[in-house]
């Protein structure tokens, strides 16, 4: 553990206008308020904090943020409290401690729940001040390099998870590779315990069979190539961690053995400029792997990463991997966003450099659950990324299986809002169509569109998935009240006398709702009777207990209700339009909606019976035909030209049977209504290659 005088002197070393004499009170304050507290290695607690800070030291981090690792742990684990913190320390050291302390006195119903509030209020904190999530990875770090001192397997693991899905992708995320390495290194052997120990045998092995002098050799190799065409070049030899071997085997689905690079190489070079004449120096000399370039030079990270990759295959008939960079991309590639500081450009210019930030507390906000916003918070920080372009060629970063969706949100909100369809590289192209590395995006908007349900089943962002639900959940609310109210509204017909101004008043306290909404909403989900609401209205009313209401006097018109929001319609009978509808109502799901003569309402004993209405102008509906044609060349383009001529869109075709001369297909089409389908129908029968056309 470091001593007071060594940690200050560390600090002092790299910023002699530090303030001293606050990081000796931080340093005594935590000793005095820790007190004999013991951690599970038998050390004092305090070496904790302490150890955090000599972390952070090591990145040049300011005299603040130091202070605020010593001090990270006093809320949550002592009786300090933020006032007291404020008063000795200053309000920006109390508001990042305050950001750092996890929320562990939350009365939560799960594990998963708790980690979300954890989350929650660590991301808002640090969308504040980046310093926070500078000491919250250091104090991950110590605490994973301790992991083994903790008894409990089963918390062992669920702290390395923790660590794998959420802290290792944010020091990613903010490039400091090095606190991802070590950390995701720590958190594989204990999660994947096995795998860890066969990757840690073959790298001995590899040390064995001169492993070691293989790297020295090879870099000695590189470097003096390079100075003998009058490159200057710092050159560093590694084997990959345990990990990404790992990950690796398991993305190629291949051995040990078979994985050919496992060590890589780091070319430092002076200037931008030798960073490509090292490129080009080291393409003439060995040869190319095709397809394992990357420029992230003139294309950085979004974490602002830059460097050339290139995988080369060596004398040694085995591929390395080279990396060459700058001094200053080394070192942004190494400490990352922490680099900042030591460059003097401050946190604001750091967060602003991390927009991916903004987008995380966007999705806090629209989460409706724990399992959400840890499911959004994954997506967004853990995936490969993929560029493409706006029209005027901007660059937008996505995780690698995006659509036109998810890149018309990661632009603005509004946009992917409005979104009706998308041309790529200049083709109007399908909204679920993958994009690819380069791709130029155009999309097509209309002020009328609303973001659509079935958009879920393919975006692949947080931000998109967060929005998309968001909005649909509001629509569901919006139209299940409007339907409750309907069926309200019909409720009241059949009461045996008016109702007085108070009476809905009344009827609220006796239901025990805080307002019409939510008794509208209940109403449409059957999540309280009718009998209920017409004695809550009307005491007596109903007669005695168990009686059944009067019966329903008018059809429930479900005009300007979308349908599968607030109603279903049926697929045993594809209701459209015209038909004679009944709605079945079950406690908590939406009312079912079904033709007069379906047979499916014989069997909907549990559910209530609702007489509903089209209304006028309804929107349509989606019909099932039995069409038996046929087999005969050009039948089917017969069939689709009545079916295009009639203005009906084929949703879906099967064919249901083949019998010799004749073939049976059942077709989904897009009708206004019963009289639409009826003239299609009579079309289809009037055609020579069709032997009878009939609705299901």
């Amino acid at each position: 553990m470091l001593r007071q005088y060594e940690l200050v002197e560390k600090v002092r070393s790299y910023d002699p206008d530090a303030d001293e004499a606050m990081i000796n009170r931080a340093y005594v304050f935590s000793m005095q308020k820790h007190g004999t507290q013991i951690r599970a290695s038998g050390d004092p607690y305090f070496s904790h904090p302490i150890e955090v800070a000599g972390i952070l030291t090591d990145l040049h981090l300011d005299d603040e943020t130091i202070v605020t690792a010593i001090l990270h742990d006093t809320i949550e684990d002592t009786v300090a409290t933020p006032e007291e913190i404020e008063r000795h320390f200053g309000g920006n050291v109390a508001r990042l401690v305050d950001g750092v302390t996890k929320l562990s006195r939350i009365e939560a119903q799960s594990e998963s729940q708790r980690a979300a509030e954890n989350l929650r209020k660590f991301l808002l904190a640090m969308s504040g001040d980046i310093r926070v999530l500078l000491v919250k990875l250091a104090d991950r770090l110590h605490n994973m390099r301790t992991l083994h001192f903790i008894k409990s397997e089963e918390k062992r693991r669920r702290i390395a998870r923790e660590t794998m899905d959420i802290y290792a992708p944010l020091a990613e995320r903010i490039g400091m590779y090095e606190f991802m390495t070590e950390m995701q290194t720590l958190a594989f052997r204990e999660v994947e315990p096995d795998a860890y120990a066969s990757i840690a045998r073959r790298l001995e092995q590899l040390h064995k069979g001169g492993g070691e002098k293989m790297i020295d050799r090879i870099a000695r190799g590189l470097k003096a190539h390079l100075e003998a065409n009058g490159v200057e070049a710092e050159v560093q030899g590694r084997e990959k961690h345990p990990y990404s071997i790992w990950r690796k085997m398991a993305e190629r689905h291949v051995s040990f053995e078979q994985l050919s690079d496992v060590m890589a190489f780091r070319a430092i070079v002076p200037s931008v400029d030798q960073c490509y004449r090292t490129l080009g120096l080291i393409h003439q000399r060995w040869p190319v792997v095709p397809g394992r370039f990357k420029d992230f030079i003139s294309t950085p990270k979004r974490n602002g990463y830059q460097s050339l990759h290139t995988t080369v295959i060596h004398d040694e008939q085995m591929r390395i991997e080279i990396q060459i960079r700058t001094a200053d991309m080394h070192a942004r590639a190494e400490h990352g966003l922490a680099a900042h500081w030591a460059y003097k450009e401050g946190a604001a210019e750091a967060a602003a450099q991390h927009p991916w930030i903004s987008d995380l507390v966007e999705i806090l906000e629209h989460a409706a659950s724990a399992e959400e916003l840890l499911e959004h918070t994954r997506m967004a920080m853990y995936q490969d990324r993929i560029f493409a372009f706006t029209p005027k060629g901007e660059l937008i970063q996505l995780p690698k299986g995006a659509t036109p969706i998810d890149f018309a949100y990661a632009v603005h909100t509004d946009l992917g809002d409005q979104t009706v369809g998308s041309k790529i590289n200049g083709r109007v192209m399908p909204l679920r169509t993958p994009l690819e590395n380069g791709d130029q995006v155009e999309i097509l908007v209309s002020k009328a569109q609303h973001p659509q349900p079935g958009w879920l089943s393919f975006v692949v962002t947080g931000k998109a998935r967060a929005k998309i639900r968001r909005f649909v959940k509001s629509k569901e609310r919006e139209e299940t009240i409007a339907l409750g109210r309907k069926i309200f509204d019909e409720i009241v017909q059949r009461l045996p006398q008016p109702l007085g101004w108070e009476a809905m008043a009344e009827a609220l306290k006796r239901l025990h709702f805080h307002d019409d909404a939510a008794l509208m909403e209940a109403i449409a989900m059957k999540r309280v009777s009718d009998v209920a609401v017409m004695e809550a209205l009307l005491p007596g009313s109903t007669g005695s207990e168990g009686v059944k209401p009067p019966p329903q006097r008018t059809a429930i018109s479900i005009k300007g209700l979308t349908p599968g929001v607030a109603f279903q319609l049926a697929e045993c009978c594809h209701p459209i339009p015209g038909d004679r509808i009944v709605g079945l109502r079950r406690e908590g799901e939406e009312i079912e909606v079904h033709t007069i003569g379906c047979d499916t309402l014989a069997n909907g004993e549990d559910a209530d019976w609702v007489d509903l209405a089209w209304g006028d102008e309804s929107d349509g509906g989606t019909a099932r035909l039995c069409v038996v044609i046929r087999n005969e060349p050009g039948s089917l383009a017969a069939i689709a030209g009545i079916l295009g001529s009639h203005g009906a869109n084929i949703v879906s075709m099967e064919q249901a049977s083949r019998d010799g001369s004749f073939h049976t297909f059942h077709l989904d089409i897009e009708v206004h209504d019963v009289q639409h389908l009826m003239r299609i129908l009579a079309a289809l029968r009037a055609t020579e290659v069709v032997a009878s056309a009939e609705r299901l």
